[in-house]
């Protein structure tokens, strides 16, 4: 498939640009149909602590079976129109792509038979662990690590995985420094240079992937990026500001999957998916306060503000005094989804205040909500497509972030702490400092090689 080039908005009117209605909905086989005008949820859900081993594999089985029955009747009981499934797959489920493809297969069956039975509408979305992030792996695009990720994905396609996602790891190995010093330049080396060049092969063959089995390649998630960043910051160890100009810096990464083939939805820890949106109108996941069983965020309500899919994030298969914790969770995201579209039911105006009290909600308190605001996405995403390239588009997602964040607190429409404003300004002269793009990788190949980071393993020994 041809690279494709996003040079404009898909969103010209931001009364159009709401949860459950996306520019380009998907259809699947089924006929459900995300963005499409109503929000679906997504249940995202693990095992408890245990080991997987070829002994333990059967007792594994057993668990998502019993999870997705659950999951399954509990929709039914609460009249779902219908709903997403994610498996995130464990690392030994995709070192071992059988297990995964078995894992898959189960859980799909069940949602067959609720289908076929009761006519509950359900997909499903397989994400196999990025395992290239083993020392032991020799190129981020050949080798077994490589291999293993590929036959995973094909398998599970196979077996009924109507959605293809990853959390991929280009330029994690980078990343992760420059989010524990701050430093905007690494981060931006890290994910405007490697992240895009990986997602660019990375989701070239998933999309082949896809279109030889069917599937739809979905979306791809800067969560060990941006949410990394904004855990970090949750509890006080960096910036708020920092880890917000990372969160829409990281739309261009996420972007790279659309580029080649991706057409949604994108994937729910990607809150950046919100640009993702506004620029490319694929419909995508989203997760806020139902998620708080995996990790806290200052984005319980505004998550929703342009959501397709409503998800949990991930949940332990755990008993809790109102039954096991995927139904629990299952139960509570119908409900979310349940006033999403009523209010759409009612009509424009009743869905664009909803949105609208979805963001005002929580845009003020944190710079992190702030930036997902829909006006300030389609502002912010403007300047993104304006550039070409994804440097130069890094550059102008970070530039673009932190003038809307020094406005936003200079005019009191977002809380930010003083001693926290000074890193805006230090940030815009750290990136108004880069060079040009062959200059700077130049820079930080030799700044930065090391054991943890091989440029070789990205072809750029040569620079």
């Amino acid at each position: 498939m041809p690279k494709r080039n996003f040079n404009e908005l898909a969103y010209k009117n931001i009364d159009d640009f709401i949860f459950g209605s996306s520019i380009h909905p998907v259809k699947c086989k089924n006929g459900l149909v995300i963005g499409g005008g109503q929000v679906f949820p997504e249940l995202n859900f693990t095992l408890p602590p245990m080991s997987i081993t070829q002994e333990t594999m059967p007792e594994v089985l057993k668990q998502y079976k019993s999870i997705i029955e659950g999951a399954c009747q509990r929709a039914r009981e609460l009249y779902a129109p219908g709903f997403a499934v994610e498996v995130e797959l464990l690392p030994p489920t995709t070192y071992h792509p059988e297990w995964g493809i078995e894992i898959i297969k189960t859980v799909r069956d069940v949602m067959y038979e609720y289908e076929q039975k009761y006519g509950l509408k359900s997909v499903l979305r397989a994400t196999p662990v990025d395992i290239r992030e083993d020392r032991e792996s020799v190129h981020m695009w050949k080798g077994r690590h490589w291999e293993l990720i590929l036959q995973t994905f094909e398998g599970c396609a196979k077996e009924g995985a109507d959605f293809l996602a990853i959390e991929s790891i280009g330029g994690k190995d980078i990343h992760d420094d420059a989010v524990m010093f701050c430093d905007i330049q690494k981060a931006l080396f890290a994910l405007g240079v490697l992240g895009v060049r990986d997602m660019s092969r990375l989701w070239s063959a998933i999309v082949d992937i896809a279109e030889k089995t069917g599937s739809f390649a979905s979306g791809d998630t800067a969560c060990g990026f941006a949410n990394t960043a904004m855990v970090l910051a949750e509890r006080g160890y960096i910036p708020k500001v920092f880890s917000a100009v990372i969160r829409v810096m990281s739309a261009v990464r996420s972007l790279a999957a659309v580029e080649e083939g991706a057409v949604g939805p994108h994937k729910d820890c990607g809150y950046e998916g919100v640009y993702v949106k506004a620029i490319t109108g694929t419909p995508i996941s989203m997760e806020g306060k139902s998620s708080a069983c995996a990790h806290l965020s200052p984005l319980g309500n505004i998550a929703a503000a342009v959501a397709d899919l409503w998800s949990n994030e991930s949940v332990q298969n755990i008993r809790l005094l109102g039954g096991m914790a995927p139904t629990v969770s299952m139960e509570q995201l119908i409900y979310d989804c349940r006033l999403l579209n009523e209010a759409a039911s009612k009509g424009r105006e009743e869905a664009i205040l909803l949105r609208n009290m979805l963001t005002d909600s929580d845009s003020r308190f944190d710079p992190q909500a702030y930036v997902l605001r829909p006006d300030v996405v389609l502002k912010i995403s403007k300047e993104i497509v304006n550039e070409t390239g994804s440097f130069n588009r890094m550059k102008a997602a970070a530039l673009a972030a932190i003038d809307e964040l020094k406005q936003a607190a200079a005019e009191g429409k977002v809380t930010a702490e003083e001693r926290e404003l000074s890193w805006l300004d230090t940030m815009k002269g750290q990136v108004e400092d880069i060079p040009d793009e062959d200059e700077f990788i130049r820079q930080m190949v030799e700044e930065n090689a090391s054991d943890k980071f091989i440029p070789e393993k990205y072809d750029l020994q040569e620079l």
